[in-house]
């Protein structure tokens, strides 16, 4: 057992300490493509089934949430929401496949470093 100055024992301290990332994910221009904010608009307009509420609960106007779909969308060079107007329990926004594998994608892309972070943090200092 290791003992720090005072005489607590390390390892119990550094077991409630945890490693926190940030992820996100770039173009070659160094512009943010996707990360945790985009993720995070598109899960709402799926939850929603709209833009405009999706952009109220997360405290952004209709523009800068639209922008941030858009951005995604050139990008990736694909849709990312579709839409269909009207008063139908089909009509509103939606998320399309692509949307959906890239919001699982990044949730395990995050999950994994972040795993690997609290590992890595664990080996060193404990």
């Amino acid at each position: 057992m290791r003992l720090d100055q005072k005489g607590k024992n390390m390892q119990e301290n550094h077991s409630k300490l945890f490693v926190k990332t940030k992820i996100w994910i770039e173009n070659s221009q160094g512009e943010l493509i996707f990360g945790k904010g985009k993720t995070e608009v598109l899960e709402l307009i799926d939850q929603e089934g709209s833009i405009a509420k999706a952009s109220q609960k997360m405290g952004l106007n209709y523009k800068k949430t639209w922008l941030h779909v858009k951005t995604l969308q050139n990008n990736i060079q694909d849709d990312m929401v579709v839409s269909k107007m009207g008063r139908s329990e089909e009509s509103g926004t939606k998320l399309t496949p692509i949307a959906k594998e890239y919001i699982a994608k990044y949730r395990l892309l995050k999950a994994d470093i972040e795993a690997y972070a609290n590992q890595r943090f664990k080996e060193i200092f404990d």
